[in-house]
């Protein structure tokens, strides 16, 4: 410790001052290990960056849907699968998640979702289907390191709610009226058209006049169990004529639900495309990439909308019921119902996998949504039958 002299008031007084140290001087080892200690530092800001980025349902959200498209790719899903999926996600499961990151979810997240989408009148089937793809979703997380395991999902029961169908009066007399109004040129209510702003329930000026596809629509649909999604994408290539010991068509529709197999219709089924064919054939239409109804609508789900507005006016018009006796809704899906159950009610020896096939579905499907309405009484008669006693020879 050295002094230096300072005068104050003519007086000078010691005052003690520092030596200053010698700067200390690194070896090299500590200057390596200095080097590596700032660049772990470096890697741990990168990787919570990397982290946090990964850490929210958006990112989750994205990766999902590219994994879901690389199997529609390799043909294990269908295009409309993740379209849903998109949907779902955009409708309830990003906006109720947005704040929440996968690392936090819980039991008490996944029961507050749950008391979302029952708060809008989900059906359970529906709040079931949505709780699969958050299932999806937290998997996910667990793939790319963000969760040990997924946390416990709350249990829904589902409720099977079976389509609704027609009598074979109500049937014959929805037809009639449709064939009645195509002819007669009667008009929709103005209420429903719009001069192109769409609303719920719009329609364009020029699908005001019912055409004679709503007709044709009824008939053929309880005549080959289609499913009216179907509709929209069934063209001419898609459909055989056979004519032989049994008279059918042959639709080799592409694949619906992960069902490919060709499907075959009832004869009168035979009649009703062959004049759709005809009358497609004098507007310029009737080739076999064309649509078999409604031809001239390139937007197929406005031609679907379209098909579902005529079948509630028809209905109203007809004096039927536009729901049963269980405030069950009868829409265009109607007609698929009744068409399975006519063959299980007046079909003679069909068996439920035969049905099934042809329908499209499984036989668990057609014994829970379609199968599970019948009633003694429906087919008493078969209930009453006897096997007949072999004649001994």
């Amino acid at each position: 410790m050295g002094v230096r002299a300072k005068t104050q008031g003519g007086i000078e007084v010691g005052q003690p001052v520092l030596a200053q140290a010698p700067a200390p001087v690194l070896d090299k080892s500590q200057l390596i290990s200095k080097s590596d200690s700032t660049r772990g530092l470096t890697h741990l800001a990168t990787d919570q960056r990397s982290f946090e980025k990964k850490n929210n349902f958006n990112f989750i959200a994205e990766k999902l849907l590219d994994t879901e498209w690389e199997r529609v790719g390799r043909g294990e899903l269908s295009a409309a699968s993740v379209g849903i999926q998109k949907n779902r996600l955009e409708a309830h499961v990003l906006p109720f998640f947005r704040y929440v990151a996968p690392t936090q979810v819980t039991h008490v997240d996944l029961d507050g979702f749950v008391s979302r989408l029952t708060q809008h009148q989900l059906s359970s089937t529906t709040v079931s289907q949505y709780l699969v793809l958050v299932r999806k979703l937290l998997k996910l997380a667990v793939r790319q390191g963000l969760l040990k395991e997924v946390p416990e999902f709350p249990r829904i029961k589902v409720i099977t709610k079976p389509r609704s169908m027609l009598s074979l009066l109500e049937y014959r007399k929805l037809a009639h009226t449709a064939l009645k109004m195509s002819r007669s040129g009667v008009q929709a209510p103005p209420l429903k058209s719009s001069d192109g702003h769409r609303d719920r329930f719009w329609v364009a000026p020029r699908n005001m006049l019912l055409a004679p596809d709503m007709f044709w629509v009824i008939r053929f649909m309880v005549n080959s169990f289609f499913r009216p999604g179907d509709l929209r994408q069934l063209k001419n290539k898609h459909v055989t004529v056979v004519r032989g010991e049994s008279v059918y068509l042959r639709l080799n529709l592409p694949e619906t639900k992960k069902h490919d197999k060709p499907m075959v219709t009832m004869q009168a089924a035979v009649h009703v495309y062959e004049s759709a064919l005809r009358r497609a054939k004098t507007q310029g239409f009737g080739q076999p990439d064309d649509f078999v109804f409604l031809p001239a609508e390139k937007d197929r789900n406005y031609a679907l909308a379209v098909l579902g507005f005529w079948f509630k006016w028809v209905m109203r018009e007809a004096g039927l019921p536009t729901t049963d006796d269980n405030n069950r809704p009868r829409t265009l899906y109607c007609l698929r119902h009744t068409s399975i159950m006519f063959r299980l009610l007046y079909g003679q020896g069909i068996d439920m996998l035969t049905l099934a096939r042809n329908a499209r579905t499984s036989v668990q499907m057609i014994e829970r949504f379609y199968a599970s309405t019948l009633d003694g009484e429906m087919n008493v008669s078969m209930i009453q039958s006897r096997r007949s006693k072999k004649k001994s020879t």
